[in-house]
């Protein structure tokens, strides 16, 4: 939640409630990350993905989404809300 509306992690656990802070979390789980960057680096790697499974071997196993995208850290083991939220208390 770091950089939402421009605001720290502590100026965040201030003015956030739980409630917001649940629909900010279901929002990403829905649409991803809220940076341009990371959005823009997702679409470029799904056009990556289904172009190289369109021309790969047919014996080969199928390419991921993550395997073009140099940024994610979803898959890098993000952590739980629990652990999130015991984090800033």
């Amino acid at each position: 939640m770091c950089g939402i509306g421009g605001r720290t992690i502590a100026e965040a656990q201030q003015r956030l409630s739980y409630t917001e802070f649940r629909q900010w979390v279901a929002f990403r789980n829905k649409r991803g990350s809220l940076h341009w960057g990371m959005r823009s680096e997702r679409d470029t790697a799904m056009l990556a993905t289904l172009y190289a499974n369109h021309h790969r071997n047919p014996h080969a196993p199928p390419h991921a989404i993550s395997d073009f995208m140099l940024h994610d850290r979803e898959s890098e083991g993000a952590i739980s809300l629990e652990e999130a939220m015991e984090k800033w208390q």
